[in-house]
């Protein structure tokens, strides 16, 4: 009895010293980087602060019915999404299995063992067959993390877990943009080539009233063959848009994930497509902190820092355990007889004596994988600096394009008009009736592509602000996963 209590000990002993210890690490305090920025947005535009704004996902930013479906069936369908989920899976796997090894792997075990010696080799002179059996629990080369090795080998693991959160994160802004700028893409090319069905309706009536005019001596065959060349030309268009048109829509089905029925696909106009929320004046740049590509960063950056406490941890000695309690018997039924009792019980201890510089090699290594992280976030600090500015001044500029857009397409339709009215009477030639025609139709699709782009630039800010205006609130991601951040920076 009194072999099992100390058994037991020794067992419960092996439970608790990293429950005591696993909270030292040898990793150094983690300071944040603070890479020097202006302290206004580079725009061109006034951006005051408004630190009471809220925070906006896409369902606030997307308000036409029909492009909000959209991006739901693509959350749901899209293979880059799938897959970015799966790795939030498979990180969270790494990490509980690296924290499995802060505790002792206990197996149960049962066995027998039997050998015949033959006679030449008996003491006794002749041949004998031994039996034995035995039953029992035990671990195996437990490792003590006196110097906090896993611990700190546990929180790498944690910070590459919500690292990959964060990346799937902005995988999910992208596609949330990609698949609305797609859609309203769709929209901008259907709305082209409904213009150039009219153009090529119009044409052909030019055409035909030229040819009547030219059969009556009125025009001569140049003026024909001028209008035949814009017959064609707009023929050319409506076919170069009816392919583009197909383009759109493959592209979309793809971003969605799955074939877009009729019901799916947006009006025929961008202009029919209900607009996206506009941005709030007030832009704290502290949102950059919470970018996901930003926070994915940081996250990576302190994987980085937590595995110098590993290496560091390889100066010193390594403790392992190896241990079991049980019964042997050389019969079966007596394995639980009194006294059958068996137990083994093998520390070992592992020094570092001479490795050739290699430790401190590892240490260095690890230094610089932190300094190279260290860079890497704080440039994506600053380019999400720069797309943020450069976002808000496309916005501002083409909210002017857009307006001065409008007033050339009104006065060259109203050219187009007059001069048509005037080439009809006799009054000017066909050529400059050519020449207003080109120069309305250039004006409409100008226009048209001038609000797609400005829908567009809000996407691009969407994106470039990390899904929201406002920096009071931190991503999903980061909010979920809180107390296990903090449970880690208090270990440290």
């Amino acid at each position: 009895m009194r072999n099992k209590r100390n058994a037991l000990k020794a067992a419960c002993l092996a439970a608790l010293i990293p429950a005591l210890l696993g909270g030292c690490t040898m990793a150094p305090k983690y300071v944040r980087p603070n890479p020097a920025m202006p302290g206004d947005w580079n725009s061109g535009v006034a951006a005051a602060s408004q630190p009471g704004a809220k925070a906006q996902d896409w369902r606030q930013i997307v308000t036409d019915p029909a492009m909000k479906r959209i991006v739901e069936l693509a959350l749901a369908n899209n293979r880059d999404l799938r897959v970015a989920v799966l790795k939030i899976e498979k990180a969270q796997a790494q990490h509980a299995i690296v924290r499995a090894d802060l505790f002792p792997k206990i197996n149960g075990t049962a066995g027998s063992n039997s050998s015949r010696t033959p006679a030449s080799l008996s003491s006794s002179g002749e041949a004998f067959t031994s039996r034995s059996y035995s039953v029992g629990l035990g671990f195996s080369s437990f490792e003590l993390d006196l110097f906090g090795r896993i611990q700190s080998l546990k929180a790498q693991a944690l910070e590459q877990y919500l690292s990959t959160e964060a990346s799937a994160k902005s995988v999910e802004l992208t596609l949330v943009a990609e698949v609305a700028s797609a859609y309203l893409t769709l929209a901008a090319d259907r709305e082209h080539l409904s213009l150039a069905k009219e153009v090529l309706d119009t044409e052909l009536a030019s055409y035909e009233l030229t040819r009547q005019r030219f059969e009556n001596g009125v025009d001569n065959e140049l003026t024909l063959s001028q209008a035949q060349t814009t017959v064609d030309s707009a023929r050319v268009s409506v076919a170069s848009y009816t392919a583009q048109v197909t383009a759109d829509e493959n592209n979309l089905s793809v971003l969605v994930g799955m074939p877009l029925g009729p019901e799916l696909l947006p009006a025929k106009t961008l202009a029919e497509v209900a607009p996206l929320a506009p941005v709030p004046a007030g832009l704290p740049s502290e949102v950059l902190t919470r970018r996901p590509d930003v926070v994915a960063a940081e996250h990576t950056l302190k994987a980085a820092n937590a595995n110098i406490g590993a290496a560091r941890a390889m100066h010193f000695p390594t403790i392992s355990l190896t241990g079991d309690f049980g019964t042997s018997s050389n019969a079966i039924n007596g394995l639980f007889k009194s006294g059958s009792q068996a137990w083994t019980f093998v520390p070992q201890i592992t020094l570092p004596i001479f490795h050739a510089g290699a430790i401190s090699a590892g240490v260095k290594s690890a230094e610089a994988d932190r300094d190279i992280y260290v860079a890497q976030y704080e440039k994506a600090v600053q380019t999400a600096f720069k797309e943020v500015s450069d976002a808000l001044a496309q916005g501002a500029s083409l909210t002017t394009q857009v307006e001065a857009q409008t007033s050339m397409a009104k006065a060259t339709a109203k050219s187009y008009e007059l001069s048509t009215l005037r080439y009809e009477n006799g009054v000017d030639s066909y050529l400059s009736k050519l020449d207003s025609q080109r120069s309305n139709v250039s004006a409409q699709q100008s226009l048209i592509t001038a609000r797609l782009s400005r829908q567009t630039s809000l996407l691009t800010l969407y994106k470039a602000l990390g899904g929201g205006w406002s920096g009071d609130e931190a991503p999903e991601a980061a909010k979920v996963n809180k107390p296990a951040v903090d449970a880690t920076a208090k270990a440290k």
